[in-house]
């Protein structure tokens, strides 16, 4: 016979394990998290507890879900729109109206997916984040006057603004600005629908956001349009961040419910100069540049040099 070892541990069972590995995950993610199943929760994640007021002592898990909404016709409400949108092959993204254990309310950005898209009516998913300060913000005429609705970025009024700060300033600071248009979006918006292309959209800002800098302002024009405004960055650095999110742009994938897609852009820099002495001229040359990406068959990028002139930067 083989030898054998007393002290070796027997195999975990896969079911054990992967129990193990769940409950490891519902306990340490940082997330408000939990599993959903004919209007019950099954399991639930401790941030998730947090948020609605439970700790040590009490648990959702087992709970109905009716207990985390307001009234019963908004918790009817929420179930017909997610029956709806499984049923659809999307998931349900929306923000909604939740009370605590203590009877207070917050506004949560429910993300709910069914676990298996092949049983729509099986568990569910439900990814939670309290949004009730940026709702909030939202709400004040400020924040709607500079931001686009769609995408909560800069909208091209508050762009204009920032970049009229630059434009004709003597401070000898290198400013740039991009503009991006996305390749062939009307293609999505016709094959998937308005809904999913907004989703995209909303997707792709922020995305984008997250290869600047804090200083960097990122705004949504129009349509599929966008712009970044790079204060203290000449042409060299602009088109190493343009490339950035060319390269980023091509490799992001929009994933919504059963919807698989994904595109490539043009995109157009610009470096302030005393030639370009309004900010429709700047923004003109940048929208220039990216029209000779667009043109050279889009994925890449064009510098504006002169009146006239474009560099290369292949994508």
């Amino acid at each position: 016979m083989p030898p054998t070892d007393s002290h070796a541990p027997a195999p975990a069972a896969g079911a054990d394990l992967s129990a193990a590995r769940m409950h490891a995950l519902l306990v340490r993610a940082p997330m408000a998290v939990a599993f959903v199943h004919a209007g019950r929760f099954e399991s639930v994640s401790e941030q998730f507890n947090h948020l609605f007021g439970h700790g040590d002592e009490t648990d959702l898990a087992g709970a109905a879900t009716r207990d985390v909404h307001v009234s019963d016709t908004t918790h009817a409400g929420v179930a017909e729109r997610l029956a709806a949108a499984f049923a659809a092959g999307r998931p349900l993204d929306e923000e909604i109206e939740f009370v605590r254990r203590d009877g207070s309310r917050f506004w949560g950005r429910l993300q709910a997916t069914p676990v298996q898209w092949e049983q729509p009516g099986g568990e569910a998913l439900w990814v939670l984040q309290d949004v009730t300060a940026a709702r909030q913000q939202r709400l004040q005429p400020t924040w709607t006057a500079k931001h686009d609705a769609l995408t909560e970025l800069a909208n091209r009024r508050e762009f204009e603004r920032r970049l009229s700060d630059h434009v004709g300033s003597r401070r000898h600071e290198p400013v740039s600005a991009l503009w991006i248009d996305v390749d062939k979006f009307l293609g999505i918006v016709n094959e998937m629908g308005a809904e999913v292309g907004n989703h995209f959209l909303y997707g792709l800002g922020q995305m984008l956001v997250g290869k600047v800098r804090a200083s960097d302002l990122v705004a949504r024009l129009e349509n599929d349009h966008f712009a970044v405004l790079l204060p203290d960055c000449d042409q060299h650095y602009a088109q190493i961040v343009a490339e950035k999110m060319r390269a980023a742009i091509a490799g992001y994938r929009l994933r919504w419910g059963l919807h698989r897609s994904r595109v490539k852009a043009s995109i157009g820099v610009v470096q302030l100069q005393p030639t370009l002495e309004t900010v429709d001229a700047v923004l003109g040359a940048a929208a220039l540049a990216c029209a000779e990406a667009k043109a050279a068959g889009g994925d890449s990028v064009r510098v504006f040099v002169s009146a006239g002139g474009y560099e290369e930067l292949a994508g």
